[in-house]
C-alpha cells in the first residue's frame, strides 16, 4: 500500500507507442509522473488545452510513475477534473490533485496534500 492506495494500475506487457524509459518517455528513467506529462505540452501553443483532445492525441503514451509502475496518460487523466485548462499552472494543479487522490503519486507524504486542499 502506498499513500493509502493499494496501487495504481500497472500495465505490464503493454505495447507502448514508445519506450517508457527512452528519451521520448522518461528520458532514460530520469523523469517520472508529472514531469513526463509536462514534456508533452507546449506552454506557448497548447493553451487553452482541451482534455479530451489531449487524451485522444497522447492518451496511450506511457507515464512512468516510479521505478516499478508505468501507466497510460489516459489512466491518469480519467481522474483529472475539468474539461479545459487556460494555462499550464491550472492543468498542473488538476493533474497533481488527481494523481495524489488516486494512487499515482509515489512521493512520501503526498497524502497530506489530498485531504481538505483545493487544487
Amino acid at each position: 500500500m502506498r499513500n493509502g492506495f493499494e496501487s495504481a494500475c500497472q500495465h505490464s506487457g503493454m505495447d507502448w507507442p514508445h519506450d517508457p524509459d527512452g528519451e521520448e518517455g522518461s528520458e532514460g528513467g530520469r523523469k517520472y509522473g508529472q514531469a513526463v506529462i509536462a514534456k508533452k505540452i507546449d506552454e506557448d501553443e497548447d493553451f487553452p488545452l482541451n482534455k479530451a483532445e489531449f487524451v485522444e492525441e497522447v492518451g496511450d503514451h506511457p507515464i512512468r510513475l516510479d521505478y516499478e509502475r508505468v501507466v497510460s496518460l489516459a489512466d491518469i487523466f480519467e481522474h483529472v477534473d475539468g474539461e479545459e485548462f487556460g494555462d499550464f499552472v491550472e492543468l498542473h494543479k488538476a493533474v497533481g490533485k488527481a494523481m495524489r487522490e488516486n494512487g499515482f503519486w509515489f512521493y512520501e507524504g503526498a497524502d497530506q496534500f489530498v485531504t481538505g486542499k483545493k487544487a
